[in-house]
């Protein structure tokens, strides 16, 4: 072989390269080991830098809270005394009318949350006490005529001097609503004994059905949409009943499948039979196995009423009939009716559903991907939820009866991550330890001061557990980023609603006397900026109402100078461990007038 200029190349022979390369292995043997020894060295230093670092870190926290400058909030305009930012009606227009979506929920962007103080109306008063307030409230507390004037006739309510007065009226129950509740429970024995404690009223008027529910035991949340004048869920509210703004539209409702044990529709105008019976569908997802769906007005007992619903009693019977065969799809049956009031009741049986996979079949079942308890912005789905069959004690007829259920540990608590009946009992015996101890800090707790109470991020409702023989009531918040523990809270026959503490919630300012957060912040506070969390608890805390905030001592202080600069009185208190990581701060709103107003 030649090199390119033709000279031939000459070879070394084998004993004339055995010294260079052992040369080169030796040089590069060396410069390994430098490299190597250049690396440890280096990684030693990196992974010390990181410790002190750390170490640094821990001696700040150990240093002492969270700190921040102080701040004093302004008042919001006087047009914002009955402000709901998620059902604000400015916002409506900017929505579509399809479905009476623009009621659903639409929260304003960060950039757009007001950071200001609610003011009360003109002439706000301290709400009269409960169970006066049951049928008389200040009407200056919510001074809205136009369910007075429209609705004379049927007796919701009543203007007599500065009051509104309640004498339980309502467009199907002329003779008050304790008559009409009587008929029903001559159609569904178990409205007597124990056996069904949970109920929803969609369309509620102003919840005089739901009020008259809790002298019998069961414990109902109202439903209503947020509207210009009427205010049906601030009056609930105001009179010390239990409601919620929301409306079936295009979401599901904020609660989980299986769980209230009665739903009712008086001539609440939802149009059952229309886009698909979906409205309906949604009933049949919330309402537990064996619960039952009671409908007082159109189309039932057409024969006798068509005349005055302005339509013809062909079409009447057509609705009806539609009804009943939609229903008996779903797997319901006709249980009993009288008059203008009709029950049906879920069934329990497997067969019904099984009949459900059937081909071309509507309503079809919801396959294995729809969660049956996803229900925080999730969709209305045109399917039929089935009952899974893992669980034997979730139906009505096998759940216990109440007051017993309260304590028993619900089957689903199970699902739970980390669940289990230890895990629930534990709950129970904790929390009537914490609400002992509560009682002693704020003994306003198991008086006539204390009616609409909120525990804000529950786990199993133990909290609510507690307080059971108080003359109170407790909306169990669950968060939509937490576990979904909302199912047990209704197994044991107590009443919640799924939410985002990022967002308002769905109620009218003032309708709180007490509200409980358990570590709230530091669950959340990486999602929720503090200051909007609290302006939130704010709007919808009653003056005078409390604040009992159980978190890290790291947040204590920086909670406490927000809440001073929303003119709220506060002390911190040790907890029944008397522990020093852990701190309970005692709030108590303050009554103000804006300046603004006459």
């Amino acid at each position: 072989m030649k090199n390119k200029d033709g000279k031939p190349t000459s070879y070394p022979d084998k004993g004339s390269r055995t010294v260079p390369m052992a040369i080169m292995f030796v040089v590069l043997c060396g410069f390994s080991f430098y490299l190597g020894g250049i690396f440890c060295s280096e990684k030693d230093r990196y992974v010390a830098k990181d410790i002190t670092k750390a170490v640094e870190t821990a001696k700040q926290t150990a240093a002492g809270p969270l700190k921040i400058k102080a701040v004093t909030f302004p008042e919001c305009g006087i047009d914002y005394q009955d402000y709901t930012p998620c059902t604000d009606p400015r916002r409506w227009k900017k929505y579509s009318l399809h479905r009476l979506t623009f009621m659903e929920r639409h929260c304003p962007p960060v950039f757009e949350k007001k950071e200001c103080l609610v003011p009360p109306p003109d002439g706000y008063k301290l709400p009269i006490r409960w169970p006066k307030s049951r049928d008389e409230s200040w009407y200056r507390n919510v001074p809205y005529d136009w369910i007075n004037k429209q609705k004379s006739n049927q007796h919701w309510l009543k203007k007599e001097g500065e009051k509104f007065l309640f004498p339980g009226g309502g467009t199907m129950f002329p003779n008050g609503v304790s008559e009409y509740v009587d008929s029903m429970q001559a159609l569904i024995p178990g409205m007597k004994d124990g056996t069904i404690r949970t109920a929803i009223d969609t369309g509620c008027g102003v919840a005089s059905w739901g009020g008259d529910l809790l002298d019998r035991g069961i414990l109902t949340i109202s439903l209503a949409p947020r509207d210009n004048h009427e205010a049906q869920v601030q009056f609930a509210l105001e009179r010390g009943i239990p409601a919620i703004l929301g409306i079936i539209s295009t979401q599901r409702l904020p609660f989980p499948s299986n769980s209230f044990d009665m739903a009712h529709c008086s001539r609440c105008l939802i149009p059952w039979t229309e886009y698909g019976a979906i409205y309906l569908l949604e009933i049949q997802r919330i309402l537990r196995p064996g619960g039952f769906w009671v409908l007082s007005g159109p189309p039932v007992n057409y024969e006798n009423r068509w005349r005055g619903w302005n339509t013809t009693i062909e079409e009447q019977r057509s609705d009806y009939e539609k009804l009943q065969e939609l229903l008996t799809s779903m797997c319901f049956k006709l249980y009993n009716k009288k008059d203008d009031i009709a029950v049906w009741q879920k069934l329990t049986d497997n067969s019904c559903y099984k009949k459900l996979d059937a081909p071309d079949i509507y309503p079809a079942k919801c396959d294995d991907g729809t969660e049956p308890d996803a229900a925080w912005y999730s969709p209305l789905r045109p399917c039929v939820v089935v009952p899974n069959p893992k669980y034997n004690k979730v139906a009505l007829k096998s759940i216990a009866k109440w007051p017993q259920r309260l304590h028993s540990s619900p089957e689903r608590v199970s699902d739970v991550r980390g669940g289990s009946d230890g895990a629930f009992k534990h709950d129970n015996s904790k929390w009537k330890t914490r609400v002992k101890h509560y009682k002693k800090l704020v003994p306003a707790i198991g008086t006539d001061k204390i009616r609409n109470v909120m525990d804000m991020n529950t786990v199993y409702g133990g909290f609510a557990a507690a307080m059971i023989d108080y003359p109170l009531w407790v909306m169990n918040v669950v968060s939509s980023y937490a576990a979904n523990t909302l199912a047990v809270v209704y197994d044991r026959g107590l009443i919640g609603t799924y939410h985002d503490w990022c967002e308002a919630l769905s109620t009218y300012p003032r309708t709180y006397d007490l509200l409980h957060v358990d570590g709230l912040f530091t669950g959340e506070s990486h999602r929720c900026e503090m200051k909007h969390v609290l302006l939130e608890m704010d709007r919808i805390l009653r003056p005078n109402g409390y604040a009992i905030i159980r978190e890290s001592s790291y947040f204590m202080d920086a909670i406490a100078t927000i809440a001073k600069g929303m003119k709220w009185s506060c002390r911190k208190e040790d907890t029944e461990y008397g522990v020093e990581k852990e701190k309970i701060l005692i709030c108590q709103k303050k009554l103000w007038y804006s300046s603004k107003q006459s």
